[in-house]
């Protein structure tokens, strides 16, 4: 049986079943308080279930009474009725990178372990409130897809296909970064993906270039997309560590962050890279969550998303 320890560098399929107990306190829905990072969003063309308001306006013969702004109509004198709209489905794609860039963890967890946490949060979470969950697993070979569905045994089904894709990682020779996978799966799931989703990436960004932005505007053009940014604390610190031993899959070479300003450079290098995709992002209106690997991922979720923790 897998330790605590194990389980910090490898997920399991039991592991990530276990997170649904856990996925609650957070919602992805366009209205959120005050105190959530996806509050102040324009109008999202993404609705709930049930009956949404719309607008109000000036009654017309023939609207339900039942729908009058009594209070609107006292005050300006004028019957007003409010307007609702039915709520659609609103289907959600998990888009989750478990490339070996991923494959690294300082003081708790690998990126890859809590990528894939985070996909299995947002799948119970989703299932939760009724709505379809599929996803898009990719590596730096190749890539998974599953169509949105409500059935909780596929989505297990998926799960343990992306705790098998995170037991495949190795920095054993012939394995290798492939930068270019998280624009093509952005292709995929952009040849594939209707209208009126919900897209949640869950990704370092490692390969992000002008094809990768390219392929998020032309998504977000009739979906709504949230970036889940994972790191971890040492990319920004990496000056604090004595010694590291880095690898390219073939090599292994042990370094002194301090020699020759290295870390310096590293961390120079690193908050340049995160900046610019965040800055290119919200100025396209995605919003980003970062997710540390130190801080539990349910956590985080409810923080950034403007939740609770629900009572026990």
């Amino acid at each position: 049986m897998a330790t605590a320890a194990d389980e910090n560098v490898y997920t399991s399929l039991r592991s990530l079943v276990r997170l649904r107990y856990t996925a609650q306190g957070f919602n992805y829905l366009p209205q959120q308080p005050l105190r959530s990072l996806l509050s102040g969003r324009k109008r999202s063309r993404l609705r709930g279930r049930g009956l949404d308001f719309d607008e109000l306006r000036h009654y017309q013969p023939g609207d339900d009474i039942r729908n009058m702004d009594w209070r609107v109509t006292n005050r300006t004198g004028k019957p007003h009725v409010r307007v609702y709209t039915e709520e659609r489905d609103r289907p959600v794609v998990a888009v989750v990178d478990q490339r070996l860039a991923m494959f690294f963890g300082s003081r708790s967890k690998m990126k890859s372990v809590v990528a894939a946490e985070v996909a299995a949060i947002t799948a119970w979470r989703v299932l939760s409130v009724g709505d379809r969950i599929g996803a898009i697993l990719f590596n730096d070979e190749r890539l998974v897809e599953v169509r949105p569905t409500r059935n909780p045994k596929r989505v297990m089904g998926w799960l343990g296909d992306l705790a098998h894709m995170n037991n495949a990682l190795s920095v054993a020779p012939g394995h290798s970064s492939n930068p270019a996978a998280l624009a093509d799966a952005l292709r995929t799931l952009e040849r594939t993906i209707g209208h009126d989703y919900l897209v949640v990436l869950i990704s370092d960004f490692f390969g992000w270039n002008e094809a990768t932005l390219a392929a998020i505007r032309r998504i977000g053009r009739h979906n709504d997309i949230i970036c889940s940014l994972v790191f971890d604390p040492l990319e920004r610190d990496i000056s604090s560590a004595e010694k590291l031993v880095v690898s390219d899959g073939r090599y292994q070479l042990e370094i002194d962050p301090v020699n020759q300003g290295l870390g310096e450079k590293f961390e120079a290098s690193f908050e340049s890279s995160m900046a610019r995709v965040q800055a290119e992002l919200r100025r396209h209106q995605v919003p980003v969550l970062p997710i540390d690997t130190v801080t539990p991922s349910v956590e985080q979720l409810r923080e950034k998303l403007g939740g609770e923790r629900p009572p026990r």
